[in-house]
């Protein structure tokens, strides 16, 4: 099934909303190994402290792998409920 929000006929200039949605959707690209690599350097940098940096790497690259996800959590509910709100608003649309 098709997301009718993302790919619609766009219009001469885009509704602000739109570009939000695509503005999330293009971070997600960004976001997944900004969070595992911080996760990972920063995990062994916390580790180091405490004498052990493989410990910590690994805990800290768990960490960014679940923010990543996380973020990709939260931009997915976004996007389901401004689906559902347009189902809402235009009940004819049978797609």
């Amino acid at each position: 099934m098709v997301n009718p929000v993302l790919f619609r006929p766009k219009p001469k200039d885009a509704e602000p909303r739109e570009r939000a949605i695509w503005g999330d959707l293009i971070s997600m690209g960004m976001v997944f190994p900004i969070a595992i690599v911080l996760g990972f350097y920063g995990g062994r940098w916390i580790g180091g402290w405490f004498g052990y940096p493989a410990v910590g790497q690994w805990i800290g690259l768990a960490y960014g792998i679940a923010t990543g996800f996380w973020e990709l959590y939260k931009v997915t509910k976004k996007l389901d409920r401004l689906d559902q709100q347009n189902k809402t608003k235009d009940p004819e649309d049978k797609s």
